[in-house]
C-alpha cells in the first residue's frame, strides 16, 4: 500500500523546495506541491531539511581486509555520511585484465552493505576502440583515464575512439598523474580542448574523494535520476537532517561537509539504514549498480 511523505524540504544542490512525494513501494510516483486528493497514510517531513542521498566517490576501497574491516570502512566513510552508494574504479594495465578484475571487484564487494557502481582506470595508451567495446560489453559506465606526458592525449585516435564509444557514451574522466600535478591546470585546460574539438563524452575536472557526485557528473556516469534526484520515478532513498538557523541557507555539499551532526535518518529503496548513530543493515544489501545509458541526459 502506498503513502504520502508531505512538507518535504528537498535540498539538491543549492535549491531548497517544499512538496509532497507519493510513494509507491521503493518508488517515487508523484511529486507535487499537495497530495490532498489521496487518502493514504501521510508522515510529515516539515521538521527535516531532505537530501536525496549521496553518492561518494573512492579509489581506495580496502579490498583486500577481511569483511569485518570492509564492512566498518563502508559504514563510517559512507552510510554514516548519508551515502548508499559508492563510485570506485578497478586498475587496469592490460586488455586482458579486465574482465577478471571486474569480477574480482565484485566479489569483493558481495557483501557490501551499500550499492557500488565500478568504473576502469587505464593509461593513456590502453584507450583503443577494441578496450572500448570491452567496457561497453561489461556495462563500465566510465572511464578514467591517467596520462603521464601531455602528449599521450593528442596522438591518441580520437575519432576512432568516439565511433567505438557509440551508442554507450561512458563518460572519460581525467586522472592527474603525479608528475604532471604542477603542470594539472595546464593538462586539464588541453583535455577539455580535445573533449570539446572531437565531442565526446566527458567529464572536464578531477573527481573529489569523499564528497558528494554533482548533477553533472551523475547525468554522466548515467546515476542521474533513477538515484539521487528524488524525482518522479526515482527511488526513495534520501537522507533527513534536523532543521536549524545556521543551516537554513546552506548547499548540499556544504551540509555533508559540516552539518553531519543533524543527519538523523538515512533511508534507501524505502528501509530506514541508519538512525542517529545506529546502522540498521545487514550485510550483502548492496547491489553492483549496472547503468544501461550513461550520458543519457548530457550528451
Amino acid at each position: 500500500m502506498g503513502y504520502i511523505i508531505e512538507n518535504a524540504n528537498i535540498l539538491k544542490e543549492t535549491q531548497l523546495t517544499k512538496c509532497s512525494l507519493l510513494i509507491n513501494d521503493t518508488i517515487i510516483t508523484a511529486r507535487e506541491s499537495q497530495l490532498n486528493r489521496y487518502k493514504l497514510m501521510k508522515m510529515d517531513m516539515d521538521a527535516y531539511i531532505m537530501t536525496p542521498s549521496f553518492v561518494l566517490f573512492d579509489p581506495n576501497i580496502p579490498l583486500k581486509t577481511s569483511f569485518r574491516d570492509l564492512r566498518h570502512y563502508l559504514m563510517g566513510h559512507f552510510l554514516m555520511k548519508g551515502s548508499t552508494t559508492l563510485l570506485t574504479y578497478v586498475t587496469v594495465s592490460y586488455e586482458s585484465e579486465l574482465c577478471e578484475k571486474i569480477r574480482q571487484t565484485k566479489t569483493a564487494l558481495i557483501s557490501s552493505p551499500i550499492d557500488f557502481v565500478l568504473a576502469v582506470k587505464i593509461p593513456a595508451r590502453l584507450l583503443t576502440p577494441s578496450f572500448i567495446r570491452k567496457c561497453k560489453k561489461e556495462k563500465i559506465p566510465a572511464i578514467f583515464i591517467e596520462a603521464d606526458n601531455i602528449h599521450d592525449l593528442e596522438n591518441l585516435p580520437w575519432g576512432w575512439i568516439r565511433e567505438a564509444m557509440f551508442p554507450y557514451n561512458q563518460p572519460l574522466i581525467p586522472i592527474i598523474s603525479t608528475q604532471l600535478k604542477k603542470e594539472a591546470k595546464g593538462v586539464l585546460s588541453k583535455w577539455k580542448a580535445i573533449m570539446e574539438k572531437e565531442k565526446l563524452p566527458a567529464i572536464f575536472e578531477e573527481l573529489k574523494e569523499h564528497e558528494p557526485l554533482s548533477v553533472p557528473t551523475l547525468n554522466k556516469i548515467g546515476l542521474y535520476r533513477e538515484k539521487t534526484s528524488l524525482l518522479h520515478g526515482s527511488e526513495l532513498s534520501y537522507n533527513l537532517y534536523f532543521k536549524g538557523r545556521e543551516i537554513k541557507n546552506v548547499d548540499e555539499v556544504n551540509l555533508f561537509l559540516y552539518h553531519g551532526d543533524r543527519l538523523a535518518v538515512t533511508v534507501h529503496k524505502g528501509k530506514v539504514v541508519r538512525a542517529g548513530k545506529e546502522v540498521l543493515i545487514k550485510p550483502g544489501n548492496g547491489e553492483h549498480v549496472k547503468v544501461q545509458t550513461p550520458s543519457y541526459f548530457s550528451f
